[in-house]
């Protein structure tokens, strides 16, 4: 979509408070609420005419506009005239605050008003609410400073920031963003990316393995096996001591993530041919379930095999591989020997493993 076409979609949004702005400026508060109503009105009136349904959030719109105009004529001497500006902006850094600290995202929801023919995937709208947060801190700092310059005896600060201030505010913030966003770019270029996944485990989009990895919590998919001898024993592999996660702890036999464009059963034979060494095995399906760590949040699915070896470990992967019997790994449970993914599901398909 160009900016143009971007423009569109957006300004029946924000016209209201546009035409507030301007109208309040030139001839006073009382006709920018009443230009600025009325256009919210009509814009009302189109929508329900278009999908028979009243939109709440040009009721907000206008509500807001409301608002702000009542408090301006209640408002009405030279001191809270001078706060007029920073209250604004503290509102809507409240509402930026309360979309990203709750789990109702009232911004997201609006932009996707506004943007109807866009479709966010997980990944951007995490991007989304990452650029959300930097904006709030900026914007806070920015509000409690133009509410502070209002009492101050020299008004030429409060004259800047309640006039140019906000559009300089914003320009540092765009560029550092484009900046920010360049540099990444370059760091993500020859980076792995993964796919995103709903619960259902239906591909929704990808993102760079790095930010999977980094309490984003994008749902993404994993393969487990567990090998089992003719026994009853099950074989678990030691994590290197240099593994972000879980280093040193013994885990599943075989673990990895499924890469872009990589069914679930050639992630399973991969990764078993990685840590392993398996090529030809005959894999059974136990269950999916959704999973999440202290920085991620997988769909794993689970599998399971009889083979008794021998086994080919890839070192950089894999410390070492034993079987262990039942006995020794209920003996061991909940003393940190074990990852919690796998004393998870050892004890919620043991019954299916063994």
């Amino acid at each position: 979509m160009s900016k143009l076409q971007l423009l569109k979609q957006l300004l029946p949004g924000f016209l209201p408070i546009i035409v507030f702005i301007v109208v309040d400026e030139i001839w006073g508060t009382i006709y920018g609420l009443i230009v600025a109503i009325s256009i919210g009105l009509i814009e009302l009136i189109i929508e329900y005419i278009r999908n028979q349904k009243i939109e709440r959030f040009i009721l907000f719109d206008v509500g807001l506009i409301i608002a702000l105009g009542l408090t301006s004529i209640a408002l009405n001497n030279d001191l809270f005239f001078m706060l007029k500006p920073g209250i604004i902006s503290l509102i809507m850094t409240g509402l930026i605050g309360f979309s990203i600290f709750s789990k109702h995202n009232l911004m997201l929801q609006m932009s996707q008003r506004y943007l109807k023919h866009i479709n966010m995937n997980p990944y951007q709208i995490w991007l989304m609410q990452q650029s959300m947060k930097r904006l709030f801190w900026l914007l806070l700092v920015y509000s409690l400073a133009t509410i502070a310059s209002s009492f101050l005896e020299n008004t030429a600060i409060w004259k800047f920031l309640g006039s140019a201030g906000l559009f300089v505010v914003m320009g540092i913030f765009l560029a550092w963003e484009w900046w920010s966003k360049k540099r990444q770019n370059q760091q993500l270029k020859n980076e792995e990316w993964l796919p995103l996944v709903d619960d259902a485990g239906r591909i929704i989009g990808s993102a760079p393995r790095s930010h999977v990895h980094n309490h984003s919590f994008l749902l993404h998919p994993v393969v487990h096996l567990h090998v089992v001898n003719d026994k009853g024993q099950i074989l678990l592999q030691k994590r290197p001591i240099n593994k972000l996660i879980q280093a040193g702890k013994w885990d599943t036999a075989v673990g990895g993530h499924v890469a872009s464009g990589e069914s679930i059963e050639l992630a399973l034979q991969r990764e078993t041919h990685e840590e392993i060494g398996l090529q030809q095995f005959n894999a059974q399906a136990i269950k999916q379930y959704i999973w999440t760590s202290e920085v991620e949040k997988e769909l794993v699915f689970v599998f399971k095999t009889q083979h008794k070896g021998p086994f080919q470990i890839d070192t950089n992967e894999v410390d070492e591989v034993r079987f262990w019997s039942v006995d020794e790994i209920n003996s061991q449970l909940r003393k940190g020997i074990f990852t919690p993914n796998f004393e998870y599901e050892f004890e919620h398909f043991k019954t299916m493993l063994i």
